[in-house]
């Protein structure tokens, strides 16, 4: 087991091995558009234990909705991975959300603007 996959699978309680790339959890998700890696991509990235997903934006524009839990026909917690890579990065000292410094936050939608609320540690 890679070190990237057992440090998400310590903290989320989730192998994403169970995972066999079928797209669902992207097309269902309400915010890839705003993503610069897709959920399922994001899966495969741990599974080949490639640390540039820690350099992603996409675990901080996710909204912890559970759409992409949901529609998953595997029964992955793509959510709960997601929250496991921003602890990863959070524990690294990187916090990429500051509300404070958010241009057009009016224009934001509002699962956007809580989400990052829930995510701020400062």
């Amino acid at each position: 087991m890679n070190e990237l996959l057992a440090r998400v699978l310590k903290i989320s309680g989730e192998s994403t091995f169970a995972c066999y790339q079928c797209g669902k959890c992207s097309s269902g998700c309400p915010l890839v558009e705003s993503m610069d890696i897709t959920p399922n991509q994001m899966i495969k990235m741990i599974q080949l234990d490639a640390k540039d997903v820690l350099r992603s934006e996409a675990p901080w524009v996710c909204a912890s909705c559970l759409n992409c839990t949901y529609v998953c026909p595997r029964g992955v917690n793509v959510a709960g991975v997601m929250e496991a890579l921003r602890l990863i990065s959070l524990r690294k000292g990187a916090n990429k959300i500051d509300l404070r410094k958010m241009s057009e936050i009016e224009k934001m939608p509002q699962i956007l603007i809580v989400a990052a609320a829930r995510k701020t540690t400062g």
